[in-house]
């Protein structure tokens, strides 16, 4: 059995209440300027807030850089003929060292997806056996099937390629946080950048300087890019369509307004589209279909920015299942309808009359094949002797101890994390580093992202 000893000055125990999701500030990035209202433009507009896009393509490893599935479909749907709905629920058993938000990124799903339709399993430590549902089905937004159609209700976006009539390919976005809220309206795409360096706006860097971590006027391409590897130029001014650097924060509010993909998607959409393809941002917490004789609703919490009309959206969606009713001659089970609505969690449901509820339909869904490796899933190095490490924190409660850490290795980019037992407490060690320059810069980070002041340490291994 192997233990570690630290030669630093000891901590005491801390008891913390983590949050279930990762901190905000340690998932904000963006390309905004300034806060805005929403506006639609068409036009091309003066590019500030980022350099000058170099239009390029890809290396052509697209169809590598997604993970392979086997009959399942994640991202790419057929829409049948007179349908607006897609997909199906799915269903998967975790195993030790899984989290929610790792099986998210495999399927395609965001955080917001997988968290929300699985309310009583803890995000950063699912337990062993728990039965995950991968909520794999979507009502496509009302809106025309051209382009890209991004609703911003569920953080999903919507790729209708000309080339490829009957079909969609559809991701989990990350969007803007409120006060920075991603804008609606209709745009294009003007421009593609691979590596793109960032031009950090004044109002981010002031904004950074406050907390006590200063941007540099310009990051350029590199882990440290929140930009990630491509970007797409909107229309609207100082908007981009981007990867990350932080892809855990796919399917949460924390940009400053700009638009962010997994790494493997926006590596699959940049090639796919091009300049001049159009994109329409909405916002649609409420979307109904027919699937063959079977109406569905799918619904969600409108974002806070449009909090105040979600009275008024769900008394027009009451009245048009009213008359949707009475012109097909069914009946729609209004309870049910009530509970989609509390539950708000994006999972299409039959709302008619002795149609299947939602337990039926999560003990109906197939079960998925745990993979090896989840896609994109943090690898933790060994630690041996004599290793420059960083201790973090210690916690007597070791479910606390292994959310922490599990933050810690999902942060961009990846602090390598472990808990270790040590007199009947839960310590949290971060590292291997190379050197004191490289701890101190993630303890930087840790004092940041998490207020915790994480001390410089060696491990014995015995």
């Amino acid at each position: 059995m192997k233990s570690l000893k630290k030669t630093s000055t000891g901590l005491p125990h801390t008891e913390m209440t983590l949050p279930f999701v990762l901190l905000a500030v340690g998932l904000l990035s963006g390309c905004q300027l300034e806060p805005t209202t929403a506006k639609s433009v068409l036009e091309l507009p003066p590019i500030t807030g980022f350099p000058l896009p170099t239009i390029a393509s890809p290396p052509d490893t697209v169809e590598e850089v997604q993970p392979k599935l086997a009959g399942i479909a994640t991202r790419e749907f057929v829409i049948a003929k007179d349908r607006g709905i897609v997909g199906g629920l799915a269903g998967i058993s975790v195993q030790d060292g899984d989290t929610l938000p790792d099986i998210a990124r495999h399927f395609g799903l965001g955080y917001n997806d997988i968290t929300l339709a699985n309310p009583a399993i803890f995000p950063w430590t699912p337990e062993a056996g728990a039965r995950v549902m991968l909520p794999l089905r979507f009502i496509l937004p009302d809106a025309p099937r051209k382009g890209i159609v991004l609703n911003l209700a569920n953080m999903r976006m919507f790729y209708y390629p000309p080339k490829q009539p009957g079909a969609v390919f559809t991701y989990p976005v990350g969007i803007g946080r409120e006060g920075w809220n991603t804008p609606l309206g209709q745009t294009t795409i003007v421009a593609k950048t691979v590596n793109p360096a960032w031009t950090v706006p004044d109002s981010i860097r002031r904004e950074h300087a406050e907390k006590g971590d200063p941007l540099p006027a310009v990051v350029r391409p590199g882990p440290d890019n929140p930009l990630g590897k491509y970007a797409l130029r909107l229309g609207f001014n100082s908007y981009l369509i981007h990867g990350t650097n932080k892809p855990y924060g796919v399917g949460m509010q924390v940009s400053h307004g700009c638009v962010r993909l997994y790494p493997e998607d926006i590596e699959v959409l940049f090639k796919k589209v091009s300049a001049g393809t159009p994109v329409r941002i909405i916002h649609q917490p409420y979307m109904t279909s027919w699937d063959g004789d079977m109406l569905y609703l799918e619904a969600h919490e409108p974002l806070q920015k449009w909090a105040g009309q979600k009275k008024p959206q769900q008394k027009s969606l009451l009245k048009q299942l009213r008359q949707t009713a009475a012109e097909k001659g069914v009946t729609v089970d209004w309870d049910k309808v009530d509970r989609i609505l509390q539950r708000a969690d994006g999972i299409p449901t039959p709302i008619l009359s002795a149609s299947t509820d939602l337990p039926e339909l999560v003990a109906q869904a197939p079960e998925v094949q745990h993979p090896e490796h989840f896609y994109g899933q943090p690898a933790v190095p060994e630690l041996t002797d004599s290793d420059l490490v960083l201790i973090v924190a210690d916690f007597a409660n070791e479910v606390t101890a292994q959310q922490l850490v599990a933050m810690l290795n999902h942060q961009g980019p990846s602090i390598p994390a472990r808990q270790v037992e040590k007199n009947g407490s839960y310590q949290v060690i971060a590292g291997p580093f190379k050197n004191k320059k490289e701890a101190g810069s993630v303890a930087h980070r840790i004092k940041i992202d998490f207020e915790i002041d994480a001390k410089l340490g060696m491990v014995t291994i015995q």
